[in-house]
């Protein structure tokens, strides 16, 4: 096995309690000793080193004891902090365990939610991935959101995800399922924070299943302190005329990976995803798409920004894979990049893959500096150049805002990039 070690794992397995998930968790553990976790040497990962994960994860694994960690004062005072500026039924994750209070209020709403620690059958979903595997031989808690045929709630689903490393290192799994029966609508937005100063990981897992016609907006904002590595992935399966409508915001994390998989299995499904992400210092972001389609005609239109300062890389990999009798597909990715430092890195790859003849597919990538044109521009009506360059970064930035899906989030989230902007943007600037 790779990295982790395999007796510090079993024995972690063995420690968490007996219930629903108690099964499935010796079998992703036998699953993961086999694969390990990915490294430089395969494809898909050879920008993104995982080392300092595996370093967490095992000293985690040496002190783990079996009990949940007790979740910081200051953890409170952001989530009402949350609640207060999102209008949302807000499920709360605090360090991978689900809030009961918070489930009881989602089910009075009109979704049905159980935990996956009752034994909730999960036929639906698969979780084949190597840190998926992990995600399930670690998982404390998890939870199953299902949708009635026909039903729209009357405001956003908010899914709190608080990780907390104040009184010493933490490893975190949490798991999201989403059933979305035929023609339901819902709207979820994932908020991820971190707290401490001590090493946290988080291995996040969100799977999705949109029956016939089900539509689901869908928006990730995460916030998580600089000194974090979190790892997210999301699959999403579409039966015919289903639309998916993902926003990512990457504000923080010191190590980042994300990975997205989309399959399009019927006709007139649609894929929207879009992304912005900023990094300095010498963050690390990863974003990894991947659309199967698989018939047509179907849609898939992709777009990433990034802004990157210090000595920060990110790298974004977008796949669109046209099957051979997928005629009719409607493909697009594109993966915009401005760089404010001579030291910083981006590598970008948008592929497409087709094997159909009838399609209309495209991608590009781009990599850049300010326009110095424009900053003179703004500089002759009055602006000094730290003016003239915060407002054209902004507004750099702003052209994806407005595919933010979900309207209640829009202003939070526009707060959240001008303090980024300002905190993390503003010294490469002056």
């Amino acid at each position: 096995m790779s990295g982790i070690q395999a007796d510090l794992l079993e024995a972690a397995v063995a420690a968490l309690p007996a219930d629903g998930l108690a099964a499935s968790r010796k079998a992703a553990a036998s699953r993961f000793v086999d694969s390990g976790m990915p490294t430089t040497r395969h494809e898909d990962w050879r920008y993104t080193d995982l080392k300092p994960a595996i370093s967490v994860s095992n000293d985690w694994l040496a002190r783990f004891a079996g009990s949940e960690t007790a979740p910081h004062v200051e953890a409170n005072a952001r989530i009402d902090e949350l609640r207060g500026q999102i209008d949302a039924h807000w499920v709360i994750v605090r360090n991978g365990i689900v809030d009961d209070e918070s489930v009881e209020s989602l089910n009075a709403a009109g979704v049905e939610v159980a935990r996956l620690g009752n034994g909730v059958d999960t036929s639906l979903f698969d979780a084949v991935a190597p840190l998926s595997a992990l995600n399930g031989a670690l998982l404390r808690d998890g939870i199953r959101l299902r949708t009635s045929s026909g039903m729209a709630l009357d405001k956003p689903v908010g899914l709190l995800l608080v990780d907390d490393a104040t009184n010493g290192p933490n490893v975190t799994q949490s798991r999201i399922l989403l059933d979305l029966a035929q023609d339901s609508g819902l709207q979820v937005l994932e908020c991820q924070l971190s707290l401490g100063d001590q090493e946290q990981f988080a291995n996040t897992l969100m799977q999705v299943a949109m029956a016939r016609g089900a539509k689901l907006d869908l928006v990730r904002l995460q916030q998580r302190r600089r000194t974090h590595l979190n790892v997210n992935r999301l699959d999403v399966r579409l039966e015919q005329d289903a639309a998916l409508s993902c926003a990512s915001f990457d504000f923080g994390g010191a190590l980042v990976r994300n990975d997205i998989t989309a399959d399009i299995l019927a006709p007139g499904a649609s894929v929207t995803l879009h992304g912005l992400y900023l990094a300095s210092g010498r963050q690390h972001i990863d974003n990894h798409t991947r659309v199967d389609h698989r018939v047509g005609p179907a849609v898939s239109h992709e777009e990433y920004r990034g802004i990157l300062t210090g000595e920060s890389r990110c790298v974004f990999n977008g796949k669109a894979v046209v099957h051979d009798g997928a005629d009719g597909t409607d493909a697009h990715q594109a993966n915009h990049n401005l760089l404010l430092s001579k030291r910083a890195e981006v590598d970008t790859k948008p592929e497409l893959e087709i094997y159909a003849d009838d399609v209309k597919c495209s991608h590009g990538a781009t990599v850049g500096q300010l326009d110095e044109a424009a900053l003179f521009y703004l500089r002759s009506r009055g602006l000094d150049r730290e003016q003239a360059s915060r407002l054209l970064t902004r507004a750099f930035a702003a052209g994806l805002l407005s595919a933010v899906p979900i309207d209640a989030a829009h202003d939070y989230i526009a707060a959240a990039l001008d303090g980024c902007l300002d905190t993390t943007i503003g010294d490469e600037l002056q």
